[in-house]
C-alpha cells in the first residue's frame, strides 16, 4: 500500500522513477543522522537528458521550469531509494538550484520555482523550504538546471 505522499504524486499524475546512478564517484544521496543529503539532479527521465542549453541564449523559462521540476521528481525518487517510504519526510529543508544562464540572465529564482511548487503540490506544508537559485556558465552534460536538497527525515 502506497503512503500519503505516494498517493498525492499518484493524484499530480507523476509516478517516481527508478533513482538516476551518480555520474562520477560520489553517491546520490546520504543519509546522516535525521538528514538526508541528495545531491544534484539532472532533468532526466527514461529517455535521457530532457533540457540542455541556456537560459539568455534559447532556453525559455518555461522549459526549464519544467525542467526544474523534473528535477525535483528525481529527488523524490532518490529519497525513496534511500528511505523505502516517503512519509518519513519530515520536512524538505532546503533546495539549491543551479540554472545555465548568460551573465545577464536574472531569472534565476523563476526557473527553481518549477521545483520549488512542485516540493509544495507534492507534500503540502512539508515541502516549503529554504533556497537558492543560482546562475552558473555550464552544467554537467550541457543541462539547463540541476537541483540538490536537504530533507529532515523521521
Amino acid at each position: 500500500m502506497a503512503g500519503q505522499i505516494e498517493a498525492k504524486l499518484a493524484e499530480l499524475g507523476v509516478t517516481l522513477p527508478s533513482p538516476n546512478p551518480p555520474a562520477a564517484n560520489y553517491v546520490p544521496a546520504v543519509l546522516s543522522g535525521s538528514y538526508l543529503y541528495v545531491s544534484g539532479q539532472l532533468p532526466i527521465d527514461a529517455n535521457g537528458l530532457t533540457l540542455k542549453g541556456t537560459l539568455g541564449a534559447g532556453v525559455s523559462i518555461e522549459d526549464a521550469q519544467e525542467a526544474a521540476k523534473l528535477c525535483a521528481i528525481n529527488i523524490l525518487a532518490q529519497a525513496r531509494a534511500v528511505l523505502g517510504d516517503l512519509d518519513r519526510v519530515v520536512r524538505v529543508v532546503k533546495l539549491v538550484g543551479f540554472v545555465a544562464s548568460t551573465a545577464d540572465f536574472g531569472d534565476q529564482p523563476k526557473v527553481v520555482n518549477g521545483a520549488s511548487d512542485f516540493m509544495v503540490a507534492a507534500l503540502g506544508d512539508k515541502g516549503r523550504h529554504a533556497r537558492s537559485a543560482v546562475g552558473v556558465a555550464a552544467l554537467p552534460f550541457g543541462a539547463a538546471v540541476e537541483v540538490e536538497a536537504i530533507i529532515e527525515i523521521a
